[in-house]
């Protein structure tokens, strides 16, 4: 989870036993019903945040509109997927996952209907880099924090981008970030074990909100610890397989 700072206001899609999903498309993306809002987080200890796509079961399934856990709230729209509608990059090696690649897609049986509580995020332009403390938001239901509980609650926090320059100092995360990733947060608020395949969305000049990192991982010692900030696969690095 979010190592939280507060909880989220709007609804998001879940992947059932996996991850939460964010939605993209070039087209009416990126102007949600709801604004996000900061929020403050406390600290703890942490393992590597990373979920393997290796063991699909038959009973996967998307569900939009999610935000409560425990509860039917009417928003919600269910979508069975097999495994041959999910892709797995293929440069992903589930044991190694600094190695980079830690991305996925999932196709849907039918077109999501879009309301107040479910909306697109747009596709960043291929390549292009936020600058250092851009601000963006991360959103799941992983652990409060370190070793902590698992919300019902969708979570969301404000996650500053670090830019790689920084990111890939020696006693910050050295070479076990690449080009292809983005690291957000981890002085305040970060994302914390449950939270990989989840959004980091993050609004443009235009106004519109674009997904620029799929959650990845973070630090074994913490998922707040000092010059470990979140690691995010940075989706503008993969415009061309995703549109493929």
């Amino acid at each position: 989870g979010i190592f939280r700072c507060r909880r989220e206001t709007s609804h998001s899609i879940r992947f059932t036993e996996l991850w939460s999903v964010t939605l993209s498309a070039a087209y009416g993306c990126g102007v949600p019903t709801y604004a996000p809002s900061a929020r403050v987080v406390n600290v703890g200890e942490l393992s590597l945040n990373q979920i393997c796509m290796l063991y699909f079961s038959r009973t996967n399934r998307v569900v939009v509109g999610e935000f409560d856990l425990e509860k039917e709230e009417g928003a919600e729209q269910i979508f069975p997927v097999p495994s041959e509608d999910m892709f797995v990059h293929p440069s992903w090696n589930p044991s190694c996952v600094a190695c980079g690649n830690d991305i996925a897609l999932v196709r849907l049986s039918h077109p999501v209907k879009i309301s107040d509580k479910v909306q697109l995020s747009c596709l960043p332009p291929a390549g292009e880099l936020l600058p250092n403390n851009y601000p963006c938001y991360a959103s799941g239901w992983g652990r409060l924090y370190t070793g902590g509980p698992i919300p019902d609650i969708l979570q969301q926090a404000l996650l500053p981008v670090v830019d790689y320059t920084h990111c890939s100092q020696r006693d910050w995360w050295g070479s076990s970030v690449k080009p292809t990733m983005v690291c957000a947060g981890g002085d305040i608020c970060s994302v914390c074990n449950g939270d990989s395949g989840g959004p980091l969305d993050c609004q443009a000049a235009d106004g519109r909100w674009y997904v620029h990192g799929v959650t990845s991982f973070v630090s074994g010692y913490g998922c707040n610890t000092l010059k470990k900030p979140s690691v995010f696969t940075r989706v503008s690095a993969f415009n061309s397989w995703i549109q493929q």
